[in-house]
């Protein structure tokens, strides 16, 4: 019994056809490998086969990388990826076998997966980066200072030599006790940090009634806002 060569050559055909993909990613056995090369020098349709695979490979290694943005560039990708598979019915000779590379769809579908899994970390990080920025921005137009210090430079009182800062459980009675024990007076307060501005009442040093006011325990806090002035200490 006789073999067709035409039959021969088919079954030889597709058995190389089905080499190729392990052939372009390297990862094909040497024997398998001579095998393929022999073949490719005799058949073109073989060589039409390897070009597309090839297209292929480097469509799955490089194209991924590429597009980052979501929805348009994804669909863009798919299209593109549908389009190097595609073989036309017409473009493809009569008697060259019907079948599909055993690495093309897995390797589409994996290619796919990655491009929208990259494109959605992507977009997340993006919409993080811009709420930060937007929170930021509203923190910095909305916060005020929650602190005052009582060595503003805000114009002062008339006469004003000492700043004082008394307990808010101070009553009236105590308040003019103080004054008249430093022998000073009220020229301005209080403000909103509860600050006073004292102008001495008398010829007494302003050190002096300093030194009283902050001796008392009603006082949390008391600062000379006027140099001192020499013999006598007076403002």
């Amino acid at each position: 019994m006789t073999l067709d060569p035409r039959s021969s050559a088919a079954c030889g055909q597709q058995e190389i056809s089905a080499l190729l993909p392990w052939y372009v990613n390297g990862t094909i056995g040497e024997q398998d490998r001579q095998r393929v090369d022999a073949h490719l020098i005799l058949c073109a349709s073989c060589r039409d086969d390897l070009a597309r695979e090839r297209l292929i490979c480097r469509s799955m290694t490089h194209e991924a990388a590429v597009e980052h943005m979501p929805a348009a560039s994804l669909k863009r990708l798919q299209a593109r990826l549908d389009g190097m598979t595609a073989v036309p019915a017409e473009a493809a000779p009569a008697d060259a076998p019907t079948h599909v590379s055993a690495a093309q769809t897995p390797r589409r579908s994996a290619a796919w997966q990655a491009a929208m899994a990259a494109s959605i970390a992507v977009a997340a990080v993006a919409l993080s980066l811009l709420a930060a920025d937007r929170w930021l921005q509203f923190r910095a137009r909305t916060s005020a200072p929650s602190y005052y210090t009582v060595t503003t430079s805000a114009a002062r009182a008339p006469g004003e030599v000492i700043r004082a800062v008394f307990l808010p459980t101070i009553t009236l009675a105590e308040l003019q006790a103080i004054l008249n024990e430093t022998q000073l007076k009220i020229v301005s307060g209080p403000t909103e940090a509860g600050v006073y501005s004292l102008a001495a009442n008398s010829g007494r040093p302003v050190s002096a009634s300093l030194a009283l006011l902050r001796g008392d325990a009603n006082v949390r806090f008391a600062e000379r806002t006027q140099p001192n002035s020499g013999a006598g200490d007076t403002p």
